[in-house]
């Protein structure tokens, strides 16, 4: 039985981890897939610039990636010392870039401030957010969702 990322991952004992993940069913990712005589390696370009959008964004560096005909790997290495330091100005704007955001959050984007009734739940969102810039298991799953979401729609 498979353990969840969030149980195996312990960043103060190393930051470094091997990331796997293929696809179902013979399904190929890249590459020329001998069963329905299609290639798809062109599908190499928008793996490998999401990859590198998401280490812009996330608290976490690639080290390493190869992406093959079903499955990709990833060495990631997660900063914690540069998820501790974000202002909440920049946790909210990294969080933008790749979600749309809670009203509260963009008000205090764009105003600068909040009214103190909105304190409590504007720093909630930005001490989750923090957490998540951080986390192994939301960059696989922005990575991944985004790569089902191409194929999908029909991206070739």
């Amino acid at each position: 039985m498979t353990i969840s990322r969030r149980k195996l991952i312990e960043p103060q004992i190393t930051p470094f981890y091997h990331v796997i993940n293929r696809c179902v069913r013979r399904a190929y990712l890249c590459g020329d897939d001998p069963y329905n005589g299609k290639n798809y390696h062109h599908r190499r370009g928008w793996i490998v610039n999401k990859i590198k959008q998401l280490a812009a964004v996330f608290c976490i560096d690639v080290c390493a990636y190869a992406v093959m005909s079903n499955h990709y790997h990833l060495v990631l290495k997660i900063d914690t010392e540069q998820q501790q330091k974000l202002t909440p100005e920049e946790v909210i704007s990294r969080w933008l870039q790749l979600f749309n955001g809670h009203p509260i959050a963009v008000d205090f984007l764009k105003e600068g401030q909040i009214g103190s009734d909105k304190q409590q739940a504007l720093s909630n969102l930005v001490a989750e957010w923090q957490q998540r810039l951080g986390s192994i298991s939301w960059f696989m799953r922005c990575l991944n969702e985004e790569i089902a979401r191409n194929k999908n729609i029909g991206q070739p």
